[in-house]
C-alpha cells in the first residue's frame, strides 16, 4: 500500500512531467475552447483510461468516468451537456472484462451483505436490472461466462438508458444523428469491440 503523501508526490511529479511535455507539444492552446468529437462514458477502473486506450489527445474527448459504467442522472446531465454545447454527435458507453462493480452486483446478489455502504449500494442497484435475469441462465454456474455476460448485459442496459431516458438526447439522435453505441475494452488484449452500435445513417455519419 502506497501512503497519502507518496501519492500526493507522484502526482506533482507527473503533473510537472505533463505541464514539461504538454507546453512542448500543445501550447496549452485548447485552454479557450474544447472540440471533443466522442463523449466516453466508462469504467471509473484505473486501468481504462479513454484517452489512453483511444490515443487521442488533450480536448478530443469528453469523458464521464464512473463505477460500473452506470447511467444516474449526473451522467445523464454530462452527456446531454456535452451533446448540446459542444455538438459532439457520438456517445461510447464503455465497458470493460472483469468489471469490479459487476463482479460486486453478482457477489451481492449470490452472498448478500449488511456490510454494504449505502452509497456502494446505489451503484449496485443500478447494475443489478442488467445482470440479474443471467442467474436463472445457461451460464449461471459458469462464473466466467457469468461475468462474461453480465458486462456486456451493463453496458448495453446504459446504453438504452442514454437512448430512451432523456428527452434531449432522444431529439438528437431523431433530428441532429446523436448516435449511442456500447462497447467492451478487454484488460487482457486491450481490444475494444464495439458490439452495440445504432446503424449509422446519413445524418450520423
Amino acid at each position: 500500500m502506497i501512503p497519502a503523501s507518496e501519492a500526493l508526490q507522484r502526482l506533482r511529479e507527473g503533473n510537472r512531467r505533463f505541464v514539461t511535455e504538454a507546453t512542448s507539444r500543445h501550447s496549452f492552446e485548447l485552454a479557450e475552447a474544447q472540440e471533443p468529437f466522442a463523449i466516453i462514458l466508462g469504467c471509473a477502473d484505473s486501468r481504462v483510461p479513454a484517452e489512453i486506450v483511444f490515443d487521442q489527445g488533450l480536448g478530443d474527448l469528453f469523458v464521464i468516468r464512473v463505477a460500473g459504467n452506470i447511467v444516474a442522472p449526473s451522467q445523464i446531465g454530462s452527456v446531454e451537456f456535452a451533446a448540446e454545447r459542444y455538438h459532439t454527435r457520438l456517445v461510447v458507453v464503455l465497458g470493460h472484462s472483469r468489471c469490479g462493480a459487476v463482479l460486486a452486483t453478482l457477489e451481492e446478489m449470490q452472498r448478500p451483505s449488511d456490510r454494504q455502504s449505502r452509497n456502494l449500494r446505489s451503484i449496485v442497484d443500478r447494475v443489478r436490472p442488467s445482470v440479474e435475469p443471467l442467474l436463472a441462465g445457461p451460464h449461471s454456474d459458469d462464473p466466467d461466462a457469468l461475468v462474461e455476460q453480465a458486462v456486456r448485459a451493463n453496458v448495453r442496459v446504459s446504453v438504452r438508458q442514454l437512448r430512451h431516458g432523456s428527452d434531449v438526447l432522444e431529439q438528437l439522435i431523431q433530428e441532429q444523428g446523436l448516435a449511442v453505441v456500447g462497447a467492451e475494452y478487454s484488460l487482457e488484449t486491450g481490444v475494444v469491440d464495439f458490439f452495440d452500435e445504432q446503424t449509422v445513417s446519413k445524418k450520423q455519419s
